[in-house]
């Protein structure tokens, strides 16, 4: 299969190379944006598992260079539109006088500090500390922190409050995005548990670093168990929602959980996020963590304890919204367009840097051929 008929098979695929990102994946960042308005007040912001970087793309064109694009380009349409309907009213109406709304400007945030993280190596982007390393270790957090703050020295300054060893007083963060995802082997279930553990390890980052109030974003492989994961989130985030983006394929499992107004629970310790539905004891008290229910009709529910946020969600039913996010005139990620006529295609902005499979390639180019045919034997 050519280029040209990738581009035709996949919109957003030839979206990201017209327009300079590095993958179809930014389209999602920003759809996300534009219903939940992410961005919003945001200066410290760290990407888990951003290689090859379009999310940190997004970040540094929104935050560093001051760009609207996202929720700055939907309030642009709203704006234009906006002009249009107050221009018809005026013309049909000329004795009514009414100034134009403030024009939304664009400005480069101060103060932004930016942060991504990957076990593979990634471009450099302006304004992005770029670091290599596992979110899954516990080392990483203090590597975390001394990027958002080169010139702290020494270890992070703690908080006095008790199980809170690894939060700090000055390292506080308003953002966290995952859209990291485990190689897919085609089992659904083992592609599903790979990657709850991923985003387990993504949240028990999250829990560590994140300020009061903060956001989370990650990608989650929608299974029969997810809404395991999703009560835990319930435990930490006020609102969880799962939205599905009009870029990410129909057929494709990915959904994003999009969790806002961070918040620990009274007597929250690290064993807590070992599992959930379990009871445990809590300032000398027992409390139940989420447990589930399924109703008759299918649908799971989530029972949360006493270890919710408040007194009056305490023995509540809960059930995570689904919702899809993004204009629904845009397009089908899963249908096939029409190129224009003359379409040349392009390159991709950002070639991988260390693809996994740049050795394969390499041996196979040996052989006589990097696309099946090698000069072993006919056919091959």
């Amino acid at each position: 299969m050519g280029k040209s008929s990738k581009d035709k098979r996949d919109a957003y695929y030839r979206l990201a190379k017209e327009q300079g990102w590095r993958a179809r994946s930014a389209f999602k960042l920003l759809q996300l944006d534009e219903h939940f308005n992410l961005l919003e007040d945001v200066t410290r912001v760290v990407d888990l598992c951003a290689a090859p970087g379009s999310w940190s793309q997004v970040l540094s064109r929104v935050l560093v260079k001051g760009e609207r694009i996202g929720r700055g380009g939907w309030e642009d349409r709203r704006y234009r539109e906006l002009l249009r309907v107050r221009g018809m009213v005026t013309g049909a109406d000329k004795g009514s006088e009414t100034s134009p709304p403030p024009v939304p400007t664009a400005r480069p945030r101060k103060d932004v500090r930016i942060v991504a993280l990957d076990l593979q190596p990634m471009a450099p982007l302006e304004g992005i500390t770029c670091l290599k390393a596992d979110i899954t270790h516990p080392s990483t957090i203090p590597l975390l922190l001394k990027a958002l703050d080169p010139d702290m020295d020494g270890p992070a300054q703690s908080d006095s409050s008790e199980n809170s060893n690894a939060r700090s007083t000055t390292h506080k963060i308003d953002l966290i995005l995952s859209d990291g995802a485990p190689d897919v082997t085609g089992l659904h279930d083992l592609d599903i548990y790979l990657q709850s553990q991923l985003l387990f390890a993504a949240l028990s980052l999250a829990v560590r670093v994140l300020k009061p109030g903060g956001k989370f974003v990650a990608k989650i492989f929608r299974g029969g168990d997810v809404d395991l994961l999703m009560g835990q989130m319930r435990v930490f985030f006020k609102d969880v929602t799962v939205a599905k983006p009009r870029s990410s394929r129909g057929s494709s499992l990915e959904a994003f959980v999009v969790c806002t107004d961070f918040a620990l629970p009274k007597g929250w310790n690290e064993a807590e996020m070992l599992g959930v539905g379990m009871p445990i004891k809590a300032e000398g008290r027992e409390r139940t963590r989420p447990g589930r229910l399924t109703r008759e009709d299918g649908v799971v529910e989530l029972e949360l304890g006493s270890g919710s946020e408040s007194d009056e969600e305490q023995g509540t039913r809960w059930i995570a919204p689904f919702l899809a996010c993004g204009d629904l005139s845009a397009f089908d990620a899963d249908a096939s367009h029409t190129l224009p006529e003359g379409y040349v295609s392009l390159e991709p902005v950002q070639p991988p840097t260390a693809p996994p499979y740049k050795r394969a390639l390499e041996e196979r180019r040996k052989l006589g051929g990097a696309y099946g045919k090698t000069k072993l034997g006919s056919g091959v």
